[in-house]
């Protein structure tokens, strides 16, 4: 009995040990920190109410703002900031609207009823290479005679005219209306980018192939332009259906009727400075022979009772 207390002593004493072992180590460790929950991030974001279709302007009440977790690259914020822009593909119902989706760069700076049109330039007919993107310029052209006189050539006579007034320069070299770079010093600049009216495109191509192009630098405050209905009415190279009540065509039309080289330069419409007038050529006529009657009727080269006249290779007898 007494060797049985003994044991259960050394075991109670054992385990006190280890409860105060392990208390100490609980003192040893940091008290824990309550964390509180961290609220969820959310972000403004502009997106669709219903699909937007492909190449057709924005309209506000087809926007709302919605928070989302995320802020995608290229976001807005405002519905206002959309108000006209056109998507380049159909956007869907609920997605965000980013800058990436949607038309941008010269395409947005081209008025209805223009067409951005590059034409080459040089060093000489680009005001000395100091056009920038945004000015106003005079495009005029040349275009000289090809071929002799009577030889039928589209082209009457050498000219240099006015073809468009007031053009809207959207690039110049490397330079656009969204940057501020400006043209080549080296005079390595080629090409201009204009905004031209569609019914003017077939003019504008024409003389640029036909002859050479010189832009003239103008104030953007000058009001003064061509008075196009002054001038004669350019012959189309295809015919063009009659419309009810002499409704004017569409310029999309007019493009699609063309301008021919004669008429562009004058000569087929009645221009206000016709050519001047040639003479007409005619094969060389050979001189006039005249026989004698005298002679008899046996006598070489004369007839009786008239007179022989040949010219060219023809002859005749007229009567005396």
């Amino acid at each position: 009995m007494p060797n049985l207390t003994k044991i259960l002593a050394g075991v109670l004493i054992a385990i006190a040990l280890l409860l105060g072992l392990f208390a100490w180590s609980l003192s040893r460790r940091p008290a824990p920190v309550a964390v509180a929950p961290v609220a969820e991030a959310s972000f403004p974001v502009v997106v669709a109410t219903r699909t937007l279709a492909g190449g057709k302007p924005i309209t506000v009440d087809a926007l709302r703002v919605q928070k989302l977790p995320i802020n995608p690259n290229g976001a807005f914020t405002d519905p206002s900031q959309l108000l006209g822009r056109v998507p380049n593909a159909d956007i869907g119902p609920d997605s965000p609207v980013l800058e990436a989706q949607l038309s941008s760069g010269l395409a947005e700076r081209i008025e209805p009823g223009e067409r951005a049109l590059s034409v080459r330039v040089d060093e000489g007919n680009a005001v000395g290479n100091r056009l920038r993107p945004g000015n106003f310029v005079d495009v005029f052209f040349t275009l000289k005679r090809d071929g002799n006189p009577g030889s039928g050539a589209e082209i009457d006579r050498t000219q240099a005219r006015l073809l468009l007034s007031k053009v809207r320069v959207l690039a110049f070299g490397g330079a656009t209306t969204t940057s501020d770079a400006g043209g080549d010093p080296n005079g390595l600049v080629r090409t201009a980018v204009l905004a031209v009216p569609v019914a003017d495109v077939d003019r504008l191509t024409l003389a640029e192939s036909s002859g050479r192009l010189v832009l003239a630098l103008r104030n953007p405050k000058d009001p003064e332009v061509l008075d196009q209905d002054s001038l004669p009415a350019y012959p189309a190279v295809l015919k063009t259906a009659a419309r009810a009540g002499s409704e004017p065509l569409p310029d999309s039309t007019r493009a699609a009727a063309g301008v021919a080289l004669d008429a562009l330069s004058g000569a087929g419409n009645g221009a206000a400075h016709p050519a001047a007038p040639r003479a007409p050529t005619a094969a060389p006529i050979a001189p006039t022979r005249v026989a004698s009657n005298a002679g008899g009727a046996g006598g070489t080269g004369r007839t009786r009772g008239g007179i022989e006249v040949i010219r060219g290779g023809r002859a005749e007898t007229v009567a005396w």
